[in-house]
């Protein structure tokens, strides 16, 4: 059950959401095997003041997290970066030097979810893969 947040300039963020969001929802669907209907994401736009980066980055900058529940191969983690770095490029002329990915796993126990502990889910797709 990924949760994204996204981080980046403002106007950007704003200017693309659509584009960016199907982009990166298509790479979680297909690097984690995960049910195209679910998807989950945040948006922060950040205006300039708000938002430190190195001078060798553009306002195409991102930052993507993904809050996970444990369990998938390192394998399925970076087919997952290298989905994104190559279709946040071709779909939105970011430069992977401008993307940040960082997954934050942690046991399902941890979450709640549906009125439950997250352990204690029927998931419709495997998170072992």
């Amino acid at each position: 059950m990924p949760q994204t947040k996204i981080y980046g300039n403002a106007e950007f963020i704003q200017q693309n959401r659509e584009l960016l969001s199907n982009t990166i929802h298509s790479c979680v669907v297909d690097a984690f095997n995960y049910p195209p209907e679910k998807k989950f994401q945040r948006f922060f736009p950040l205006l300039a003041e708000d938002f430190e980066y190195p001078s060798d980055r553009s306002d195409k900058y991102i930052i993507i997290e993904i809050l996970m529940f444990s369990g998938r191969s390192v394998e399925a983690k970076k087919t997952l970066h290298r989905l994104l770095f190559d279709r946040l490029k071709v779909n939105l002329d970011i430069n992977p030097l401008d993307v940040e990915v960082i997954l934050i796993e942690t046991p399902s126990h941890n979450w709640g979810i549906r009125g439950m502990s997250g352990d204690e889910l029927n998931l419709s797709y495997k998170v072992n893969v």
